[in-house]
């Protein structure tokens, strides 16, 4: 950590480094403009439960574990079919990603204890969807005292477990 600013005057400013966060940033596994990447929604079915993170595999939809997660048992509920947008799935399909989504809050409550939940779709990358392309639905547990200064001043996530470890006590509990 280092309290000196860009040009090496102090500033007070502790800082926790995350350089691993760049190749999010830079498009890992996102298939952005210009870069070649399969669209990992449509990838991640292909893979075994373990291997992919699945959590659950329904008709039309599935529940994975994110791999840049806000919080610890952070989910995503994807359609199989790859569309962009709420308004491009079938009936069956928006009426199956609500159930999967009530069904992973119930589950995190129970795995988890999770105080509260926090429900996200971003529609267009404009909104903040990372992988605009392919329509998903977060589902982010939260605790009291969940934000706390590592997320606001150091931009890190203390994440206590892995994500498979995490996918496997989600899984059993399903």
């Amino acid at each position: 950590m280092s309290d000196i600013d860009g040009v090496g005057m102090p500033d007070g400013w502790q800082r926790l480094w995350a350089p691993h966060r760049l190749e999010y940033l830079r498009g890992e596994n996102r298939p952005l403009d210009g870069n070649e990447v399969e669209c990992p929604f449509c990838r991640i079915p292909t893979l075994g439960d373990e291997e992919g993170l699945i959590v659950h595999r329904g008709v039309s939809a599935y529940v994975v574990m994110n791999l840049y997660p806000y919080n610890p048992g952070h989910l995503l509920v994807c359609a199989y079919r790859h569309v962009a947008d709420l308004t491009d799935l079938t009936m069956e399909e928006r009426h199956e990603i609500t159930d999967l989504t009530a069904h992973a809050m119930k589950t995190l409550r129970k795995v988890s204890k999770a105080d509260g939940i926090n429900l996200g779709m971003n529609q267009g990358a404009i909104s903040g969807a990372g992988v605009a392309e392919h329509i998903h639905q977060h589902i982010v547990p939260r605790w009291s005292g969940d934000a706390n200064f590592m997320p606001i001043i150091g931009k890190t996530k203390v994440l206590p477990q892995l994500l498979t470890t995490t996918r496997e006590e989600l899984a059993a509990a399903w």
